[in-house]
């Protein structure tokens, strides 16, 4: 008899989970040591990897595992910090842009090299160029089918293209 927990959309899902839950462990306790939560972590980094250094806070929501009202809680600690500031949208009085400020990108740019570090040794340098490209494909189409507003906002850039934190163009 066929055990249904042998299936292999069970075996892949797990395993996603699994590696998720271990990634998570490690960047936590690595991005404490700078003073941000992960959540903290992820809003910093969609900001700057944003034309301008910007999104819309309905974007950012979307981008990101946030509500929009966790994002108005997320932006509000961190603007408080001065990580963030809020700028009123031009084109439409009912929206307001996320900003890094120079204090957020200063933060980020210390924490990123130990979490580049973390990310090479744990999950990156785990995998051979072709395995590592195979897997980013499959990622960006599973993805675009299960959150297709990930890239929300990101539109006012080429679509194949975000800034990178130093603003160079990195492929999403």
């Amino acid at each position: 008899m066929t055990n249904v927990f042998d299936d292999p959309r069970i075996t892949a899902v797990g395993l996603l989970f699994e590696a998720h839950a271990g990634l998570s462990a490690r960047f936590t306790a690595q991005l404490e040591e700078h003073g941000l939560s992960a959540v903290e972590f992820e809003v910093i980094t969609r900001l700057a990897r944003s034309p301008g250094n910007q999104l819309r806070m309905t974007d950012l929501a979307a981008q990101t595992s946030l509500s929009t009202s966790g994002v108005t809680r997320v932006v509000d600690r961190m603007e408080r910090d001065g990580l963030l500031t809020r700028r009123a949208c031009p084109t439409d009085r009912r929206s307001s842009y996320a900003v890094v400020t120079a204090a957020g990108m200063q933060r980020l740019n210390e924490t990123l090299p130990g979490h580049l570090q973390m990310i090479e040794q744990w999950f990156t340098g785990q995998l051979d160029p072709e395995a590592l490209t195979a897997l980013l494909d499959g990622l960006r189409r599973v993805r675009d089918a299960a959150h297709p507003c990930a890239t929300a906002g990101s539109d006012d850039a080429d679509p194949e293209q975000t800034p990178d934190v130093d603003g160079a163009a990195r492929r999403q």
